[in-house]
């Protein structure tokens, strides 16, 4: 059964800005689409002024991804991708309380490419990036087709439990990101599950690959669930259009000959095909992640330290 946020729980006044946020959050995504859109740009300024690392990081990512780029264009790149990130701070409210609207405002391209599958009796692993507007993508899709989605714990307990109430009402099941084995028996039957292994990741499941041309630790996860359950891995990304018109999810054919049994070789793939659906729609992708965080043996570190660590 899933349990609604209780209130009292979370009474403390470390809370009170957290419930600020939330208020005008639920308030503003109560507009039309359009102005959502002015109010979540008017924050990415905000954020573009208030976090000069992430500026910094957001830099590396995008020379990185587009070595040819001159100033101005990288620029224009940085700003519009803080501007798609305040954005997107109100299109998870809006998947929170507005999930029925959003059939409204999103146009789904390719579908059958999901169906498709698992009328075969395979389960369906989607796979994605995180694009600003993914928030909104899913529970559009799971409308269509029930799927499991990955979850990571958020630092902030009263945030964390506003999104484990509304992934638990959303989707089919939410699956704790260190726990996968109830996704992988979900997949076995016939399941769809989201997942999106664009970030940076450190363990015994990761290897180094390049990511747009630079080496990035990448997740072995996704050819080894596939290996594991049969799974077909079908490729989606989704754009936000101009002007407030809505959004549009494309989903892409199921990867062919994949996995290939080869860890190197399938995690190559699985990177590539990232690759090109971020170049689908690049400004609306998170580049303000530390893709490159943890870098192979001898190599020196693509960030500046941070002032934090500077510090100690």
């Amino acid at each position: 059964m899933i349990k609604a946020v209780n209130p009292a729980n979370y009474l403390s006044p470390k809370y009170w800005p957290t419930w600020l946020s939330l208020a005008i959050l639920r308030t503003v995504v109560s507009l039309p689409l359009p102005a959502i859109e002015v109010c979540g740009a008017a924050l990415g300024k905000l954020l573009y002024i208030f976090m000069p690392q992430r500026r910094t990081i957001a830099d590396i990512n995008l020379r990185f991804a587009f070595p040819d780029a001159d100033e101005k264009e990288i620029l224009r790149m940085r700003k519009s991708s803080f501007r798609n990130m305040g954005i997107a701070a109100f299109e998870l409210a809006l998947s929170w309380w507005h999930d029925e609207r959003l059939l409204k405002l999103c146009e789904v391209d390719g579908l059958e490419n999901i169906t498709e599958q698992q009328k075969k009796g395979k389960g369906v692993i989607i796979l994605t990036a995180h694009f600003t507007c993914l928030e909104i993508g899913g529970p559009v899709l799971n409308h269509y087709v029930p799927f499991q989605v990955m979850y990571k714990r958020a630092h902030n307990k009263l945030f964390d439990a506003f999104m484990r109430y509304h992934r638990a009402r959303l989707y089919k099941a939410i699956v704790d990101y260190h726990k996968p084995i109830s996704m992988i028996r979900g997949l076995k039957k016939g399941h769809a599950a989201w997942y999106a292994p664009d970030q940076d990741f450190r363990g015994k499941d990761m290897i180094f690959t390049p990511f747009f041309g630079v080496q990035a630790s990448a997740l072995t996860a996704p050819a080894r669930f596939a290996d594991m359950t049969g799974a077909a891995v079908v490729p989606y990304y989704i754009k936000r259009k101009p002007k407030g018109k809505g959004y549009k999810l494309v989903i892409l054919p199921a990867l062919e000959n994949f996995p290939t049994g080869n860890t190197a070789d399938d995690a190559l793939v699985i990177n590539r095909t990232l690759e090109h659906l971020i170049m689908q729609n690049p400004e609306q992708y998170l580049w303000v992640h530390k893709r490159y965080k943890n870098r192979p043996e001898g190599e020196s570190a693509v960030y500046p330290e941070s002032k934090k660590k500077k510090k100690k």
